[in-house]
């Protein structure tokens, strides 16, 4: 049975009184209901960048995380991204408190304009240092950094056969063929002219 929704603004400790039964997420105030489940490809797209994350990360400061996970970022703002990257232990504990460094979202029919439009404006606000945002359908990953007052750039995009170079993780590199199961770009046969 889904939650009625009947105040204006929602708080943490609304939320914590609501069912385990569908998942939600609430930004400023706003209660968004995170149901249906994403699809199979949302999952398995998912999957692969937490997976790469994970090898990539491994014996490294930062640490790789994968939804269902709440962020919280204040009273009224709560999400759950899909993948992040979290640097500052201090943040971690059975939920994650304060932003990621980098949040990754899938794009789902039912999400994608809250994935581009109120996300993309919370992660700015609060200080997420790269907000990637992965099209499973059009097989795209765009990325935004903060520029010298903060806001994001316009977006840089990358392809199905390129690679993803995590700017606020050294440069930590992502070949997008392994994320959407594509295959890879032709590697150029290179002819030795030494004897």
């Amino acid at each position: 049975m889904g939650l009625a929704l009947k105040k204006e603004k929602y708080t943490w400790q609304d939320y914590l009184d609501w069912s385990d039964d569908e998942r939600w997420e609430v930004i400023e105030g706003v209660a968004y209901n995170m149901t249906p489940s994403p699809s199979f490809t949302h999952q398995k797209i998912a999957g692969n960048v937490y997976g790469i994350l994970r090898d990539k990360l491994r014996g490294k400061p930062c640490t790789p995380a994968i939804a269902p996970l709440d962020v919280y970022l204040d009273d009224i703002n709560f999400v759950q991204p899909d993948v992040m990257v979290v640097c500052d232990k201090n943040k971690l504990k059975e939920k994650i408190y304060g932003a990621p460094d980098v949040i990754i979202e899938v794009l789902s029919p039912h999400t994608s304009l809250k994935d581009k439009r109120e996300k993309k404006a919370l992660y700015e606000r609060n200080g997420v240092k790269e907000y990637v945002i992965v099209d499973p359908l059009e097989q795209y990953v765009e990325r935004f950094l903060p520029g010298p007052d903060g806001s994001y750039s316009k977006g840089d995009v990358f392809g199905p056969k390129e690679v993803l170079p995590l700017k606020s993780l050294d440069g930590l590199e992502i070949s997008l063929w392994e994320v959407f199961e594509v295959e890879g770009p032709e590697k150029k046969l290179e002819i030795s002219t030494s004897r």
